[in-house]
């Protein structure tokens, strides 16, 4: 099962600039699981102690994972899933 993920700019130096990868996985968390096993290094960006950073968001086709049913969203071929870090400023 082929899933794009999207990776935001501040994470692509772990991806080796790539904008966009492929990874396979029946929800979101097997989805993240095959992207980290490819690039360890967006481990310690996406992941604290084995939890969603708060300050990363993730889209399945344009909807919140929150809003659904969080890391175990399921995920179909051809689904994209984004990541976008949260911004901040004032």
């Amino acid at each position: 099962m082929a899933i794009k993920v999207q990776i935001p700019t501040p994470m692509r130096e772990q991806t080796g600039g790539k904008a966009e990868v492929e990874v396979a996985g029946g929800t979101v968390k097997a989805a993240l699981d095959d992207l980290l096993r490819q690039f360890p290094g967006v481990g310690p960006k996406l992941f604290d102690n084995g939890k969603l950073r708060p300050y990363v968001n993730v889209f399945v086709n344009d909807e919140d994972i929150r809003y659904l049913d969080e890391m175990d969203t399921k995920l179909t071929d051809g689904q994209t899933v984004a990541l976008i870090p949260a911004v901040a400023g004032g």
